[in-house]
C-alpha cells in the first residue's frame, strides 16, 4: 500500500464505525450506518474531493440520532473540517454543520448560521429546513411557519417540509391536519427507509394516541416496531399506551427496551416514572438516584434533560430551589412551549403563581393541546384564586389521554366534592 493510501485510511478511520471493505454494505446495518461506510469508501477512492466528507458527515449526524451516541457528532465536525480543508467556503460542508449544531441542540448558533446560509442560496429548500428546526426549539412559532411554508412553495410535497408542518400542525393545536401531513410523509418514504418510516408510524400513533384514539395508535406503534423492530421511540410511545391501559408492568417492560437502546437520562427518568405506577418503588426510587446523577452530568451543555431534572426536583426530590435554578438555565435561552411549561412549573413549587400563570399561558396560547401543559395550567389558576379558569384547564386536561389526565380528573372530582359540601 503507498504512503498517501494508508495516510488516507488512518483519517478516514477516525470518522466511522467498522472497517473499510470492498464488499457491498450488510443489509443487516441501518441506513445510517451503511451511508456511512459507502461514504469512507467515497473518500478513499476520490481523496481530493470533498463531497465524500459531507457525505460521511451527514451519515454520522443521522448515526448520532438513531442510537443516541453524540460521539458521532465530534466526528461528524471533523469530516467537515477536512470537507472545507478541500474546498473552503463550500456550501454543502455548511449546511452539514448545520445539522451538527441542530442535534446538540445548540440552537441559536443553528439558526444564525442557517441564516447566513440563507443569504447566500435563498432557495435551498433544507436550508429553510434548518431555520424552521431552530426557530421551533427556540419557540420563534411565527418564522419557523413562514420557513417550512417556503420549503413547500419551493418543492410542493416534499418530504422534509410534510414532516415539519405535521409537527408545526401539532404545536397549534391541529392534531388532525398533523396527522394527514404525517401520513403523505409515510407515503412518501422508500420502503427501504425502514426506520423512517417506523419514525412516521411512530409520529402518527402518538396523534393517535394524543386524539383519544388508542386501539389505532397501538396498530401504528406495533407497524412501527415490525418494520423496525425495537425502535425506541416506538417503544415509548407503546409504552404510554400500556400504561394509559393500566398495564404498568408492560409498561415498565417496553421502557427498559428502549433505555437499553438508547441510555439517555429522559429515557431513564420515564422509565422510574413507570416502575413507580408499577408499585417497584425500591426499584424507582434506584432509578431516579441514577437519573440525577446522569443529568447533572450533562445539564450544563445544551442537549441535556434538564426539563426532566426540573419536573424531578419539583414534584420527586421535593427540592424547589434545585428546580428553580435548572429552570431559570433553560428559560434563559430558549422560549418553546414545553421550556415555558418547565420554567412555570418551577415558578409554582416556588410560590410564584402570578409569573407561573403568564409563563403557562403564553404557552399554550400557541395552540398546543396537552393534558400535562393543561393539567400544570390548572392547578396554577386554582393556586393564584381562578377557579372558573382552572377548572376549564383541567377539563381540557381531562379529555386527553395520560397520568396527567388522570391526575386533572382527580383534582376535578375534588373540586365537585368540595362545591357540594
Amino acid at each position: 500500500m503507498n504512503q498517501s493510501i494508508s495516510a488516507l485510511l488512518a483519517i478516514v478511520s477516525t470518522f466511522g464505525v467498522g472497517q473499510i471493505t470492498s464488499t457491498p454494505a450488510s443489509t443487516s446495518l441501518s441506513l445510517a450506518a451503511q451511508s456511512v461506510v459507502e461514504a469512507r469508501k467515497e473518500i478513499v477512492e476520490k481523496p481530493k474531493q470533498y463531497a465524500g466528507y459531507n457525505l460521511l458527515a451527514t451519515a454520522l449526524v443521522r448515526r448520532a440520532q438513531e442510537t443516541s451516541d453524540t460521539t458521532y457528532l465530534a466526528r461528524a465536525e471533523e469530516a467537515v473540517k477536512k470537507s472545507l480543508e478541500l474546498a473552503p467556503h463550500n456550501f454543502d460542508a455548511g449546511k452539514v454543520r448545520v445539522s451538527i449544531r441542530l442535534a446538540e441542540h445548540e440552537f441559536p448558533a443553528a439558526l444564525d448560521a442557517a441564516k447566513e446560509l440563507n443569504k447566500k442560496v435563498p432557495d435551498d429548500v433544507m436550508v429553510y429546513g434548518s431555520l424552521t428546526d431552530a426557530n421551533v426549539e427556540l419557540g420563534n412559532y411565527n418564522d419557523a411557519e413562514i420557513s417550512a411554508q417556503w420549503m413547500l412553495n419551493l418543492r410542493p410535497g416534499n418530504l422534509p417540509a410534510l414532516i415539519r408542518a405535521a409537527h408545526l400542525r401539532e404545536l397549534f393545536g391541529d392534531a388532525e391536519g398533523a396527522y394527514e401531513l404525517m401520513e403523505l410523509a409515510y407515503q412518501s418514504t422508500p420502503p427501504t427507509d425502514t426506520d423512517e418510516r417506523a419514525w412516521t408510524l411512530t409520529q402518527m400513533g402518538h396523534l393517535r394516541f394524543a386524539s383519544g384514539n388508542l386501539d389505532a395508535a397501538e396498530r401504528l406503534l406495533l407497524q412501527a416496531l415490525t418494520a423496525s423492530p425495537g425502535y425506541p421511540a416506538a417503544l415509548g410511545n407503546l409504552a404510554q399506551i400500556r400504561i394509559a391501559q393500566k398495564r404498568f408492568q408492560e409498561g415498565v417492560v417496553l421502557l427498559q427496551q428502549r433505555h437499553q437502546s438508547a441510555p439517555r437520562p429522559g429515557n431513564l427518568y420515564d422509565l422510574a416514572e413507570g416502575l413507580q405506577l408499577a408499585g417497584r418503588d425500591g426499584e424507582a426510587k434506584k432509578a431516579f438516584a441514577e437519573f440525577e446523577a446522569n443529568a447533572l452530568l450533562e445539564s450544563g451543555r445544551k442537549d441535556n434533560a434538564n426539563r426532566d431534572l426540573i419536573f424531578y426536583y419539583a414534584d420527586r426530590a421535593q427540592q424547589p430551589a434545585k428546580a428553580m435554578q435548572v429552570a431559570k438555565q433553560e428559560f434563559a435561552w430558549r422560549h418553546d412551549v414545553y421550556t415555558l411549561d418547565a420554567y412555570a412549573w418551577a415558578l409554582h413549587v416556588n410560590g410564584q403563581d402570578a409569573e407561573a400563570r403568564k409563563q403557562i399561558e403564553t404557552s399554550l396560547a400557541v395552540g398546543i393541546r396537552d393534558a400535562k401543559l393543561f393539567l400544570h395550567a390548572g392547578v396554577i389558576a386554582l393556586k393564584s384564586g381562578d377557579r372558573t379558569a382552572a377548572e376549564r384547564y383541567l377539563k381540557q386536561s381531562a379529555e386527553l389521554n395520560s397520568e396527567d389526565s388522570e391526575q386533572a380528573r382527580n383534582i376535578l372530582t375534588g373540586l365537585t366534592q368540595s362545591a357540594r359540601r
